[in-house]
């Protein structure tokens, strides 16, 4: 505990720490397939699915089906169901991305020798998962590792939100908020329009089941927009204001801060802005996957 408070500047992390840590490229990262077992977690990537595909199928076949206009239906159509292709494309990439875990159990008194300290270098052991800690990162209890630049552990995406796969939650967020928008315009105007005139019409579905129906997209889509649109503005500000970056600049500090912000934005998504930044399938390798034995000492599988 008193090495934390006397670190001074000269005080930093051994080289081989990057190394062993495992700070592998995007590309690198993006081949494996990470699972966390977790119960609460799977519940509620399970719900999450649902509610999108509820939202299709509301959208389609009680909405635009019915529709009498065909270039409205089949405009609506289609970006209402790229949109969800995307947004659940996001999904799964965040939950079956490693967010950026610690090799575990590598803190051992032989590996600690054999990195041949000098003095004033401080390593930090995080004694839940024996991994030696490197800058930013945070032990997770559910995901059972320690986790570079862990945001936070999302039960509805079942992963941490760390350093690998945090630009995949910022899409995930942002496409959930664009379907939730687009169905509350089209449950509005289904609304309206079928107020002023027969619901038999306007609709395949009997009058009771049809506003039932989208009574319930029109809450759903509130809620979610709610939740991700807090969740997406408050990524954003998080990588905008990294501490490390504002760490370094405390001279001129609005001018370098600016500056350091876009870096950061690149550094998440990806090099210069593109289409890339906002396409979860960018990076994706299709390969065959062979699934390794579970890790004893987490919940967590790697393919």
């Amino acid at each position: 505990m008193q090495s934390h408070r006397l670190r001074s500047e000269e005080q930093q992390q051994h080289p081989l720490l990057e190394r062993v840590a495992g700070t592998g490229s995007f590309r690198e990262v993006s081949a494996r397939v990470w699972f966390i077992q977790d119960g609460c977690g799977m519940v509620c990537a399970f719900i999450t699915w649902f509610l999108v595909l509820y939202a299709d199928f509301v959208v389609t076949f009680v909405m635009l089906l019915p529709s009498k206009s065909m270039a409205y239906a089949v405009v609506n159509g289609v970006l209402f169901n790229c949109l969800a292709v995307l947004a659940l494309t996001s999904h799964l990439r965040t939950m079956l991305t490693d967010p950026g875990a610690v090799p575990k159990g590598n803190a051992t008194k032989e590996f600690m020798n054999s990195l041949q300290l000098k003095p004033g270098e401080v390593l930090y052991k995080c004694p839940k998962c024996c991994s030696i800690k490197p800058e930013r990162a945070h032990h997770c209890s559910i995901c059972k590792r320690c986790i570079r630049k862990m945001d936070h552990h999302c039960p509805w995406v079942n992963n941490c939100v760390g350093e690998n796969n945090q630009r995949f939650f910022v899409l995930f967020t942002m496409y959930i908020a664009m379907i939730s928008t687009h169905a509350l315009v089209l449950s509005m105007i289904q609304f309206f329009t079928c107020v002023r005139v027969e619901w038999t019409e306007c609709s395949d579905f009997s009058p009771p089941v049809a506003v039932l129906l989208i009574i319930f997209l029109f809450l759903e889509a509130i809620l979610f927009l709610t939740f991700t649109g807090v969740m997406f503005s408050t990524q954003i500000q998080s990588i905008c204001s990294d501490e490390i970056v504002a760490e370094r600049s405390k001279s001129e500090k609005f001018h370098r801060d600016r500056r350091a912000r876009w870096e950061r934005m690149k550094t998440v998504f990806g090099g210069q802005p593109s289409l890339l930044w906002i396409n979860p399938f960018a990076g994706l390798r299709l390969r065959k996957l062979i699934t390794s034995r579970t890790l004893k000492a987490g919940p967590e599988f790697a393919v």
